[in-house]
């Protein structure tokens, strides 16, 4: 296993969505969790995880084989029963050490393991706040018909009803704090594939209401102390010649990212590292320069 993280890092992580619902309300017709005051769409952190969970299940490997798992995930015995909490923990023998060892979640996201008479808490070093859009935009409502065979053989028809939004710029903030790391024994290795799902796992969202999402731009400062900048998000100017709502496409507008680049400049003695990976299509402005990338990194002294 590689090395625990023994740094503050802070994430920014952005990504778009057309014509989908990036992240259904089940208390309100699965419509897409929406701001009225702002007309702007919210994605929660759960959604988020549930995404670089899948991707890690799908693609990477940990799927229980391997000493390979993630502990939060759907599991259904021979007889068709859905596992409960207590029954998940049981599959570890409800050992603090094997689930740490095993499941890359709770290294990653912390979490509960129930047991019999009590419960183990993990605190999970990565946290995202509640993702927003950056553009306002609308739900726009979509209705058809779905054909299924009766019993008869006939064929019938039931309706349904879609919610999407046409054009949403998701932006999230996020923090992996190396205190927690210490104790749910995140590495480095678990950090670079956090970062591969948060990018991978958008771009393989298919089914019919998550297809249409691609990511746009990760931006990943690592700190050499206890500091943070905070609300990365919030510091972004959304440039465009369109109503926001009108925006459609990457190449209708450009992201202003010079307050926070302002900040880093003034607090560079604090900072390792700077990564960033971007789509090719989106164009980042730094004090009205179009931002320069070598190999996915950026020299501060440069910005």
């Amino acid at each position: 296993m590689s090395q625990i993280i023994n740094n503050k890092s802070e994430i920014l992580f952005i990504y778009d969505i057309e014509n989908a619902n990036p992240n259904g309300d089940p208390l309100n017709e699965n419509r897409p969790r929406f701001d009225n005051d702002t007309s702007t769409v919210l994605v929660s952190d759960v959604r988020l995880k549930r995404t670089i969970r899948d991707y890690w299940f799908e693609y990477k490997g940990y799927n229980g084989k391997n000493d390979k798992d993630i502990f939060i995930r759907e599991i259904i015995d021979d007889e068709g029963n859905v596992y409960d909490g207590k029954t998940r923990a049981k599959d570890f023998k409800s050992e603090k050490d094997i689930v740490i060892n095993k499941c890359i979640d709770i290294r990653v996201f912390g979490g509960v393991l129930p047991l019999e008479n009590d419960s183990i808490t993990f605190t999970g070093p990565t946290q995202f706040q509640m993702g927003r859009s950056l553009n306002k935009t609308e739900i726009l409502t979509e209705q058809g018909t779905g054909a299924f065979a009766s019993s008869e053989g006939k064929a019938q028809k039931a309706f349904r009803t879609e919610y999407k939004v046409p054009y949403a710029i998701i932006g999230f903030n996020g923090i992996i704090n190396d205190k927690a790391a210490k104790y749910s024994k995140m590495t480095e290795e678990d950090k670079e594939l956090l970062l591969e799902g948060l990018w991978e796992g958008t771009k393989n969202l298919i089914s019919r209401s998550k297809y249409g999402q691609t990511p746009l731009l990760l931006l990943t400062i690592d700190y050499n102390e206890s500091f943070y900048i905070g609300n990365l998000r919030q510091k972004i100017k959304l440039i465009t010649d369109k109503n926001e709502k009108e925006i459609r496409s990457v190449n209708e507008y450009k992201l202003d990212l010079s307050e926070i680049f302002n900040e880093i400049k003034s607090i560079k003695n604090k900072i390792k590292r700077i990564y960033i990976k971007k789509d090719d299509r989106l164009v980042i402005l730094n004090n009205n320069q179009v931002l320069k990338i070598i190999n996915n990194e950026i020299n501060i002294n440069e910005i």
